[in-house]
């Protein structure tokens, strides 16, 4: 019994995530910090905002392309001995990026929390620019890449981003392509690390069994040599007015659909609760949502079909996809177009908004039960400019979300029917 109160008593020694901030050089660099004494194990994350993919103007796949070359240890120790070492002291440092962000991480047991941010300071100071790395990294990526041109979801999810955002970073694979990666080289990795891994674009995170005095002290030590750099805003691209359609040919023995629209909506905007609850209805939600029921239950043309938001500082859109039959391929589309249309015109019924809220209330448990989700809660939060309590006054909102509000908020998103298709078929 006495162990069993103590287990208790150790899960319930567990702070919510804050913000807080870290001085370094005369520039207050945000920290999002959440303590959790249940395991002994740190977990800290170095964001540097406006790096990732859609920096990639001159050279698609740069920022994924360095963070793999970050991924190749100390160019004193080389790759092996640098991940041998690491491994040894059960130390994981990793380089990694999304369309907005690039990110490091390590995570360590709490013993060697200030040891691990020494190696990835080490990394940081000493990055493994050698040919032979170069080499490797372009080796495996041009690897990568040519297995991905029998991927036919991968082939039509890029088309479709071409289509939606023609001549933009966003519409290249964030990976590269072939041209684009044979042509890196080392000046351009050191290039783009110089100017993104910067004071003024960094945000940290960390979270475990570690006192935020112990947070400030170490991670002062790990970002105090980065340059002060620049903070630039982050372009936001919209879709493409004119909607179009993309048809390319494979030996394939099914018919893969992509679909798109542009949503007229800002990353910081007060009505995104109403956007989550409407597209979950159309067609987030898997069984019971609108393109669910009316491809695949009613009419039987794919095992699934989908439709969800991408709402971003970079970009804000609607993106679906489903797979169907060869000789399907043109009623599926049309399906898809008369669904979105009803959807738009009549709205969604009572029963269907109070099974969504219920879901989506019912579930929220399942969101916030690590503390890595809370943390990503919390910095996403922080990212897009809200409040820490944020997401709990969105649930607040969809509790109380009445019919006829939803059914306007959803008639007037009329942008949605100007779908784009991306289509891989034989």
């Amino acid at each position: 019994m006495k162990i069993i109160l103590a287990l208790l008593v150790i899960g319930q020694i567990v702070m919510a995530a804050k913000v807080e901030s870290i001085k370094i050089k005369g520039i207050e660099v945000p920290l999002i910090y959440e303590e959790d004494r249940r395991l002994p194990l740190v977990t800290t994350q170095v964001v540097f905002t406006n790096s990732g993919s859609i920096t990639d103007t001159k050279k698609a796949g740069l920022a994924k392309f360095s963070a793999k070359i970050l991924n190749e240890g100390t160019k004193k120790m080389g790759s092996s001995y640098f991940a041998d070492t690491l491994e040894s002291k059960a130390i994981h440092i990793s380089a990694s990026t999304g369309t907005e962000t690039f990110v490091l991480e390590v995570s360590s047991l709490k013993d060697q929390y200030a040891n691990s941010l020494k190696y990835l300071k080490e990394l940081l100071d000493d990055p493994n620019y050698s040919k032979e790395s170069l080499s490797k990294v372009k080796t495996m990526t041009l690897g990568a890449i040519s297995r991905k041109e029998n991927d036919f979801d991968y082939i039509a999810s890029n088309e479709l981003k071409r289509l939606l955002f023609k001549d933009t970073p966003l519409a290249q694979p964030s990976v590269g392509t072939k041209e684009s990666v044979a042509s890196i080289s080392l000046k351009d990795v050191k290039g783009f690390v110089t100017k993104h891994l910067v004071l003024s674009r960094a945000i940290i995170v960390v979270g475990g069994d570690v006192d935020i005095k112990d947070v400030k002290k170490n991670v002062k030590k790990l970002l105090k040599d980065l340059p002060l750099g620049k903070s630039e805003p982050l372009k936001h691209y919209e879709v493409t007015k004119t909607p179009s359609e993309s048809v390319i040919k494979k030996e394939t023995q099914q018919a893969y659909i992509y679909f798109g629209s542009p949503y007229a909506m800002a990353v910081d905007d007060a009505e995104y609760y109403k956007a989550r609850v409407a597209t979950f209805i159309l067609g987030t939600g898997g069984f019971g949502s609108r393109l669910m029921e009316e491809i695949r239950v009613k009419r039987g043309l794919a095992y699934s079909a989908y439709a969800r938001l991408h709402i971003s500082k970079s970009s804000s859109y609607m993106k679906g996809y489903l797979q169907t039959k060869l000789d399907s391929l043109t009623e599926a589309k049309e399906t898809v177009k008369e669904v979105v249309a009803a959807f738009v015109k009549n709205g969604v019924s009572a029963e269907e908004l109070e099974q969504t809220k219920r879901f989506i209330l019912g579930s929220e448990p399942l969101r916030v039960e690590t503390m890595s989700q809370r943390l990503h809660r919390t910095f996403m939060d922080y990212y897009k400019g809200f409040s820490l309590n944020h997401s709990q006054k969105e649930l607040e909102k969809i509790k109380k979300l009445q019919l006829q509000d939803l059914n306007d908020f959803i008639k007037n998103h009329q942008e949605i029917l100007e779908m784009s298709f991306a289509i891989v078929t034989k």
